[in-house]
């Protein structure tokens, strides 16, 4: 199993390839695409999260191992993708890693200073609700 840093590293790489914005948010778009759907009777008033400017609902649950297993998704297409990124980094991790991981592939990939403020403040409330999810499963 692959850590919460080498998998953000593994990020980094991918976008360093691109230097134009339109081919980062292409590539940010595939990834929500490639998202397993959420079942419907997760996207309940109890997953969605506030402060989103879209509609956006995050769950999850730890598994006979150990590692919390999140499930998401969005109604929007970029925000998905940023949702799959938050994924491919945190889900299948202890709980305990993810409440104390320091997400810094958000800064380093510059989707802090290319999201609008209403999207860079949701993907603030995701982060925080995934961290909250993991502290209530943590030991």
């Amino acid at each position: 199993m692959k850590q919460i840093n080498e998998i953000q590293d593994e990020i980094i790489e991918e976008f360093s390839f691109l230097d134009d914005w339109m081919d980062r948010y292409e590539m940010i778009i595939d990834m929500g695409n490639e998202l397993p759907p959420m079942p419907e009777s997760d996207k309940t008033p109890q997953h969605i999260i506030e402060g989103c400017q879209s509609r956006v609902w995050i769950t999850g649950e730890v598994d006979q191992q150990g590692l919390l297993q999140l499930r998401a998704d969005s109604d929007a297409v970029i925000v998905k993708g940023i949702i799959a990124m938050l994924l491919k980094v945190l889900s299948g991790q202890t709980p305990e890693a993810i409440a104390k991981a320091d997400l810094y592939f958000i800064e380093k990939v510059g989707l802090k200073e290319h999201l609008s403020p209403t999207r860079s403040n949701g993907l603030v409330s995701m982060v925080r609700h995934i961290k909250l999810l993991a502290t209530t499963y943590a030991k």
